[in-house]
């Protein structure tokens, strides 16, 4: 697939950087102004791709493209002051779409996590998704919401509407589903994603962000000194292609247990079939809460950076990655190498392959309903 998207680009896109010229002109741009635009590549799928640079009173700076509405860089204060980007990813388009890690950062839909062999059954009538995980459909398929181009309008001072219809049928899902993110960068340094979504048709639905994060900033070593804990104290382990079991067993005495807070590198390599199967850590943790409230799912620090994260979200569980595959072959911002376990990711979301999990919460959206989560990745130092 990265062939074919080459060729549709070719050498044009490689002309063109992530500092060229503005989309519009640049006395329009005022020294003030929260967001600015900038031209990232040539166009995709007759829409051109492009790059949003949004801020907030105190510093905290991020940048996005509407190219699977990706965060790129997102510049957060250290304990010296000293701004870190915290996010893996590339400088240019062509880089995106010739990389083997293709959710940098990514908005991922229409469903996150897999699906067992790309099939479940829904009102009677069986669907049948594109395979593309061992056998598994994962984040929505190859041409998920990762892969198009989204329509952006700004909000406010400091934030971005991301806009997007997925037609019926769809990566083989049933139902247009229309889909908004908002993107706002708040003055408490919050990243906040509020979700929307609404279908013509019943469909599963199970959006999420994909940022890989290094609170050592991009390319600066592993991950495995990050202390982190989780308000989880269940887990849904998987099989060898990392489908749940359909069991929800408790954390306490095994390397999953997270409920204080852990270095990431403490037990990563014991003799453990789950971290086998995952080659470390990735897997979707039940977090301790009912209802959909706003609550705290994670903490998370470096102790090089003094960087603190927290995760808090309306959805039921997250799912807590390690950077297992990863493997060094890939250079990112910088020049820098992306080596195993050099990020992590966190992301909120139900359940993986629900819908073929009677026991877990559905995650059904039906005409007439509104689908609404809320994410956000608040930052601080210690």
């Amino acid at each position: 697939m990265n062939n074919h998207f080459n060729k549709i680009f070719g050498a044009a896109a490689l002309g063109i950087f992530l500092y060229s010229c503005e989309s519009k002109p640049k006395e329009e741009i005022k020294a003030e102004e929260t967001v600015q635009e900038q031209v990232f590549g040539t166009t995709f799928q007759n829409k051109k791709v492009e790059t949003y640079e949004i801020k907030n009173a105190t510093g905290m700076k991020m940048k996005v493209t509407n190219f699977g509405a990706r965060v790129t860089n997102l510049w957060v204060p250290d304990k010296d002051g000293n701004l870190v980007d915290v996010v893996l990813g590339f400088e240019t388009l062509d880089e995106y779409l010739a990389s083997s890690e293709k959710y940098f950062g990514a908005a991922i839909g229409r469903y996150g996590n897999r699906i067992a062999n790309g099939k479940f059954t829904l009102d009677g009538e069986e669907y049948t998704l594109p395979q593309n995980n061992n056998g598994q459909t994962l984040h929505g398929g190859p041409g998920g919401m990762d892969y198009v181009i989204w329509d952006v309008e700004k909000s406010g001072e400091n934030g971005l509407i991301f806009s997007y219809t997925s037609p019926d049928g769809e990566e083989g899902f049933p139902g247009e589903l229309k889909v908004k993110m908002i993107y706002t960068i708040t003055d408490d340094n919050e990243f906040k994603v509020s979700y929307e979504a609404e279908t013509d048709k019943a469909t599963p639905v199970n959006l999420t962000h994909h940022s890989f994060f290094n609170l050592n900033g991009a390319g600066n070593g592993t991950v495995l000194d990050h202390t982190l804990q989780l308000n989880a104290s269940k887990y849904t382990p998987v099989d060898e292609v990392l489908i749940p079991t359909g069991e929800i067993p408790i954390v306490k005495g095994t390397p999953f247990d997270f409920t204080t807070a852990t270095k990431i590198g403490e037990r990563i390599d014991q003799e453990n079939e789950q971290l086998k199967f995952g080659g470390g850590y990735d897997h979707n943790w039940v977090l301790d809460k009912s209802g959909n409230d706003l609550t705290q799912a994670a903490v998370i620090s470096s102790p090089q950076t003094g960087i603190e994260m927290e995760v808090w979200t309306t959805e039921p569980a997250i799912q807590f990655y390690s950077g297992n595959f990863l493997d060094g072959t890939i250079r990112g911002k910088g020049g820098k190498v992306y080596e195993l376990r050099s990020a992590f990711c966190l992301e909120t979301q139900h359940y993986p392959d629900s819908p073929n999990q009677p026991n877990f919460p559905s995650t059904i959206l039906k005409p007439g309903e509104k689908y609404e989560q809320t994410c956000i990745y608040k930052f601080g130092t210690k």
